[in-house]
């Protein structure tokens, strides 16, 4: 079969031929549609996450349909349509697991990181961490949700309940947690690289009230802010941007480093947290309420063989997000 490697980070894909995986009892063969590109994709390729499987099949934001079935599998069939998000497998005793929190057990392994992606025209995935996606859905149009969705709706929740969210950075995640916002009712503030004019103009015409440079206070306090930019300068900026009580949820998988700053910002409740990766929890109630409102993504799509030029239009934060089609 075809597949997208990265022999070491900081190198170039390779599209190479690699023998078809065979599922191991638990796992399931997908027969790859799409692969959507993340931002964390350039992570891993560019080293930023350093300890890779090499070599790697990166992707996880994958959609495809079940092509066979391993033993000991009761609950997938083959013609399934599924989703394979990042977290890809988890060890279900650790204390985190038993407690509703796999995102953080120690042991996960982790789609196009731990475990071969979906660059590719198979993957096997362990049956358990494949999500069902409504059919409601083109697999072009699925594919954004399973990490920019999820993790944006992951961090939209953590947020709380204030009417007055501020975004920073308007990536494919904002995009998707502004529709989710207005339709609860909520107000969304966007916040983008200062001058960014036209990333400015497209968040008010997707319904934010305000659109203005990230190094601006907003026009009035937010409840909350959710940061969507791997800038470690912008905590305390949002942390002078929300009222007493309000969070600043950092919704990055690697950031830069976060300066230092005075008390006076965290003072009066505020809370600045985390979100690390997503549980399978996290992904079906994200796909069933993408599917209820509907959420609307915006795609292009790129064969395997452009998987460096799809590479670069994420790198440049392009509008559409761009997905991979196998041949």
């Amino acid at each position: 079969m075809q597949a997208v490697v990265l022999a070491a980070p900081g190198h170039p894909l390779e599209l190479r031929e690699v023998p078809a995986p065979e599922p191991a009892p638990g796992q399931v063969l997908v027969e790859v549609t799409v692969c959507a590109i993340c931002r964390t994709d350039l992570h891993v390729i560019d080293g930023e996450l350093d300890r890779p499987k090499l070599p790697l099949i990166p992707g996880h934001q994958v959609v495809g349909t079940i092509g066979a079935v391993g033993d000991r599998v009761a609950d997938r069939r083959a013609g399934d349509l599924v989703g394979v998000p990042w977290l890809g497998w988890a060890c279900g005793v650790c204390r985190y697991c038993t407690s509703g929190r796999e995102n953080l057990c120690p042991y996960a392994w982790f789609t196009g990181y731990d475990l071969d992606g979906g660059y590719a025209d198979r993957m096997v995935v362990d049956a358990r961490f494949c999500l069902p996606v409504p059919r409601v859905f083109e697999p072009v149009a699925a594919a954004p949700l399973l990490c920019a969705g999820a993790i944006g709706y992951r961090a939209f929740r953590l947020a709380g309940d204030g009417g007055l969210i501020g975004l920073y950075g308007f990536g494919n995640a904002a995009r998707l947690v502004t529709q989710i916002a207005l339709h609860e009712g909520r107000r969304v503030f966007a916040f983008t690289r200062p001058g960014d004019t036209e990333t400015q103009r497209l968040a008010v015409e997707r319904g934010c009230t305000w659109a203005g440079d990230s190094t601006e206070p907003p026009p009035e306090p937010l409840d909350a802010a959710i940061l969507f930019a791997a800038v470690g300068e912008l905590v305390p900026l949002a942390l002078a941007a929300v009222s007493p009580g309000g969070s600043v949820v950092c919704a990055e998988i690697h950031m830069s480093d976060i300066p230092t700053f005075a008390y006076e910002l965290l003072w009066g409740e505020r809370i600045v947290r985390s979100v690390a990766n997503l549980t399978r929890r996290n992904g079906e109630d994200l796909l069933a309420l993408a599917a209820r409102i509907p959420l609307v993504t915006s795609t292009r799509t790129f064969p395997l063989e452009r998987a460096d030029e799809a590479i670069e239009a994420a790198r440049a934060g392009s509008a559409e997000t761009p997905v991979l089609v196998p041949g």
